[in-house]
């Protein structure tokens, strides 16, 4: 199935692909050739991509997926190659984020601090399962 990734800058993806993992708005779905027409909001998560027997993983950061006639056509806000995220930062990002949350004295600071905290806390979770499948078949719940 021909699958299209775009950002608000530009086309990050379009491929085939044999099969997606999506992280939905009530959880996660896979894709596979012929599926059933769906219109689907996307949460921040990881967007898994099969190519053959090779998984690339995404850290997504919502936004809604068109599954029709062979084609996925997703939308995102921002999506990152997991090979690309550095663990390590991510995770501190993750922790300064949610430590300003807790502190924040305003509801805006608050809700900058937690969207900082959902885009950290996706792209911590691709890195994990991006090293932890080193390629092969998704590892969920690690």
């Amino acid at each position: 199935m021909e699958v299209c990734i775009v950002k608000p800058d530009r086309i990050f993806f379009k491929e085939e692909a044999d099969e997606l993992l999506l992280p939905t708005n009530t959880g996660y779905i896979g894709i596979l050739k012929d599926h059933a027409p769906l219109v689907t909001g996307l949460d921040n998560g990881v967007l898994g991509v099969r190519q053959g027997t090779t998984w690339r993983f995404l850290a997504l950061l919502g936004g809604f997926g068109v599954i029709k006639e062979g084609r996925v056509n997703i939308l995102c806000r921002d999506i990152q190659d997991a090979s690309e995220i550095n663990l390590e930062e991510a995770e501190q990002l993750a922790a300064t984020a949610k430590e300003s949350m807790t502190k924040s004295d305003s509801k805006k600071g608050y809700i900058e601090n937690q969207l900082k905290f959902d885009r950290e806390t996706a792209r911590v979770a691709a890195a994990k399962m991006y090293k932890e499948s080193a390629g092969g078949s998704p590892v969920f719940g690690n």
